[in-house]
């Protein structure tokens, strides 16, 4: 990154791979936030269960507040701030020179309440949107293969209005995020080559565009911090008070400093835990060893013949496995003839074990 950092003829210009980089850590916040709250709500499903259901609106409204709080206090996103990134607002003129000769921070260039929640708007709510179009696409089946689907036998279509319309989302939906993302790729192209000074399309709307944060910056939000000679608040009541008012802001000041802590707290853990791991080999399970697979039972004289099929055949068939399915008993046939013989026999082919349709597992490979 430090080779790009004085390209062009504005250093305060940031480039491509800053602007690519905080958009990545940003995306990556909400499944992350995701998967420690499902971790959690299997010990504590009373609390955060309901959390975890509507996630999209929990984390929508957290991040509400953490944007607008880093908007108001630091003109920049939550990622943009850990980038050293902030908003500016689009001067109407060229002011390299007027800065050049002056100095400090413009007060024109701050953000108003007009530019926030017009960042607001990009930085949580089409998030938001773009994350329930995809659940509601999944939801209709979008993106599943025929094959892997257990009953492949074809429902009646739902001829009503409202049938009719979540058929065509399902067809236009992965037409529609592909152009969109084509049209973020055609502007991240543009700004790479300075073709325009936006590399987000929306952000000329929002009469704003990023920039690095200057010594000029620190050096205002050094002079706008509250001066240690004011009094400490005496009394337990104005403690608390004092308290209770301050460690809103401290908690979100503090995110800069926690995440990077919590993503290397999560990752050791994840080295920890996983196979692979030196500590695993040290330590010895309290459980004991590794319990073995069941053993196959041994085939019914009036069961079909296993012995004489190639491996990779379904014995019922007599053809190659697809969607390969697995009994209780341990035997391996294909789905549509297991679920067949299952519906009509209620037990296993070659064992002759009662089975029911529950029983049947699919093998993943």
């Amino acid at each position: 990154m430090e080779f790009f950092n004085d390209v062009g003829d504005d250093p305060l210009k940031p480039t491509l791979f800053e602007l690519v980089a905080q958009e990545q850590l940003r995306d990556l916040l909400q499944p992350a936030l995701k998967y420690v709250l499902s971790v959690f709500a299997q010990s504590y499903p009373r609390y955060l269960l309901r959390i975890v259901n509507r996630h999209e609106e929990f984390y929508a409204l957290l991040m509400f507040f953490v944007e607008r709080h880093y908007l108001r206090t630091q003109g920049a996103s939550f990622a943009e701030n850990f980038y050293g990134l902030k908003r500016r607002r689009t001067p109407l003129f060229k002011t390299d020179r007027a800065r050049a000769a002056s100095g400090g921070v413009f007060a024109e260039e701050k953000l108003r309440d007009r530019e926030i929640w017009r960042s607001l708007l990009f930085l949580v709510g089409l998030p938001y949107v773009r994350a329930k179009a995809q659940d509601y696409f999944e939801e209709l089946g979008g993106g599943v293969q025929a094959d892997i689907i257990e009953d492949s036998r074809q429902a009646p279509e739902d001829e009503s209005w409202r049938g009719r319309l979540k058929r065509a989302y399902k067809a236009a939906y992965p037409w529609v995020n592909t152009s969109f993302e084509i049209w973020l790729l055609l502007y991240n192209v543009a700004y790479l080559f300075e073709r325009t000074p936006y590399y987000r399309p929306w952000l000329a709307w929002v009469g704003v565009d990023l920039r690095r944060v200057s010594a000029d910056d620190m050096r205002a939000a050094r002079a706008g911090m509250p001066k240690p000679g004011a009094p400490p608040p005496k009394g337990v009541i104005a403690i608390l008070k004092h308290v209770l008012k301050r460690s809103p802001r401290l908690f979100l000041d503090s995110l800069k400093v926690l995440l990077p802590t919590a993503i290397f707290f999560i990752k050791f853990l994840e080295w920890w835990y996983s196979p692979s791991s030196p500590a695993r080999s040290l330590s010895t399970s309290p459980l004991g060893p590794v319990v073995p697979p069941p053993r196959l039972l041994p085939p019914h004289p009036q069961g079909i013949r296993v012995d004489v099929v190639e491996y990779g055949m379904c014995p019922l068939c007599r053809d190659t496995l697809s969607n390969a399915t697995a009994f209780p008993s341990g035997y391996v046939f294909c789905y549509r003839c297991a679920h067949d013989y299952v519906e009509k026999h209620s037990r296993c082919p070659v064992t002759l074990v009662p089975a029911r349709m529950w029983q049947l597992r699919k093998i993943l490979v």
